[in-house]
């Protein structure tokens, strides 16, 4: 069997501003504020975005909301996967479909560290807001 060196949880939607797809906590957030989640799960992924908050750095990229897409890196993400299996659930719960994708080649790789790498994407799409008709 292949071992991969990255994952990355993300689902069919893409992001506004990487026109990539979104990634678990942007789908999770996405159902908080569409108020799609029932109060007592919107807390659950409350606590489990503030683990992460306290757990996982947040790469510079990330923070000047460049266009980049992190990725978990397998060897040392087993505690990071297991928090992140209760949003899993959640998705679930609410029928949202993701994809767990692994990999060994992310991409450009601009930030990196022991839990994760940031990838510059490569932002060649341009989506434009669909008509409201053809009339």
């Amino acid at each position: 069997m292949m071992h991969y060196r990255y994952v990355r949880i993300q689902g069919q939607e893409l992001a506004e501003n990487t026109m990539y797809a979104k990634g678990i906590f942007s789908m999770c957030w996405q159902l908080v504020q569409n108020d799609t989640m029932e109060p007592e799960d919107a807390d659950l992924f409350r606590e489990i975005d503030a683990w992460f908050v306290d757990h996982l750095p947040f790469p510079p990229p990330c923070r000047n909301q460049e266009k980049v897409v992190c990725f978990f890196k397998t060897e040392n993400s087993d505690e990071m996967l297991r928090m992140i299996r209760p949003a899993l659930w959640l998705l679930e719960k609410y029928n949202h479909p993701y994809y767990l994708v692994y990999t060994n080649t992310p991409g450009e790789i601009v930030y990196e560290d022991k839990y994760q790498v940031a990838v510059r994407v490569p932002g060649v799409l341009q989506i434009e807001k669909l008509q409201q008709g053809w009339d």
